[in-house]
C-alpha cells in the first residue's frame, strides 16, 4: 500500500507556494520527483506535513459522479436499480482541496447537502475495458465530497440540472491523498458533519462495483491517467448550515475535511437549515 499526497509550500501566506509531490509516511511527506502515476524517484528529502498546504492530489481531466449506486439508498427512496451507471460530469473549476472552505454563489439561495463518497483514480488511459483491464485502471482511490446545490435539480421541470447542480466552484471536493492497494470491498465510508456521525456505510453495497463503473464508463468516454469517478453516496445526506465542517472518513484514506463557509454578507446567503 502507497499513499500518495500533492501539496505547496510557500514562503508567506498570501503567496500560492511551491508545488510537489510524494509518498505520505506518517507526518511526513517523503518528496519524490517525476510521475505519480508513471516514473517517480525518492529525493531523499523528508517534509513535515505541518509544514504544508495540502493540494488536490491529482488534476482530473474529468471528474465523473454516479447517482443511484447503493442498494440501501435506492430501496429508501423506492428506486428501480439501474441497468447501467447513471452519472453526471462536474467542472474542472469546482475542484476543491482539504481544509479549503466551499461556499455558493450570490445568486443561489437554495439548499446545499454534503455526499461522502469513495472516489476512483484512473492510473492508465482506458477505453473499451473489460472487467479485468478495468481493475487495473484503477491506480488508487480517494475521499469524495460531491457537494451538491440541491434546489437546482429540479427548478426547471423541463430538464435536470445535474450538472450545473454539481458544479459550482469548490463544490469538487476531493483528497487529501491517493491510497493504492486497498480492497475496495471491505472499505466503509462515514460522513461527520460538525463532528456527528451522518453517514456510515459500506462499499460493498455498490449496485455497480468500481471494477464495472470503469468498464462500463470507458465504453462510452475514453478514462485518461489523472481521471476521478465518484462512486455515489448512501444514506444519511442531508442540507447544510453556514459554517459547518464536514468529514469523509475512509480507512486507509484518512479524513477529508472542509467547512461549508458562504459568504454572509450576500443578500442572498442561504438560509437552509439542517
Amino acid at each position: 500500500m502507497s499513499v500518495w499526497i500533492r501539496y505547496r509550500v510557500s514562503a508567506a501566506p498570501d503567496q500560492p507556494g511551491l508545488a510537489g509531490f510524494g509518498l505520505l509516511e506518517g507526518q511526513s511527506i517523503a518528496v519524490c520527483t517525476g510521475d505519480m502515476f508513471g516514473d517517480f524517484e525518492r529525493t531523499g528529502q523528508l517534509l513535515p506535513l505541518d509544514r504544508v498546504t495540502v493540494d488536490i492530489p491529482c488534476t482530473p481531466g474529468k471528474f465523473i459522479g454516479l447517482w443511484n449506486n447503493y442498494h440501501a439508498q435506492a430501496a429508501k427512496q423506492g428506486l428501480a436499480i439501474p441497468a447501467e451507471p447513471l452519472y453526471f460530469i462536474k467542472a474542472s473549476s469546482s475542484y476543491c482541496a482539504h481544509d479549503q472552505a466551499f461556499d455558493v454563489p450570490a445568486s443561489y439561495d437554495g439548499r446545499v447537502v454534503y455526499e461522502g463518497e469513495l472516489g476512483l483514480v484512473i492510473g492508465k488511459t482506458c477505453r473499451n475495458a473489460d472487467l479485468d483491464e478495468a481493475a487495473r485502471a484503477i491506480f488508487g482511490v480517494t475521499c469524495v465530497n460531491d457537494v451538491t446545490a440541491l434546489d437546482l435539480i429540479t427548478r426547471d421541470a423541463s430538464f435536470a440540472q445535474w450538472t450545473r447542480a454539481k458544479s459550482f466552484d469548490t463544490f469538487g471536493i476531493f483528497g487529501p491523498v491517493i491510497a493504492t492497494g486497498l480492497d475496495l470491498s471491505t472499505l466503509e465510508v462515514r460522513t461527520l458533519v460538525n463532528g456527528r456521525e451522518r453517514q456510515n456505510y459500506t462499499c460493498s453495497d455498490m449496485i455497480f462495483s468500481p471494477a464495472q463503473i470503469v468498464s462500463m464508463l470507458s465504453r462510452e468516454m475514453t478514462l485518461f491517467t489523472g481521471d476521478v469517478i465518484a462512486c455515489g453516496t448512501s444514506l444519511g445526506v442531508l442540507p447544510l448550515k453556514p459554517g459547518t465542517v464536514v468529514e469523509v472518513s475512509i480507512d486507509g484514506i484518512g479524513v477529508l475535511r472542509n467547512t461549508f463557509a458562504p459568504d454572509r454578507s450576500s443578500p442572498n446567503n442561504p438560509s437552509v437549515v439542517q
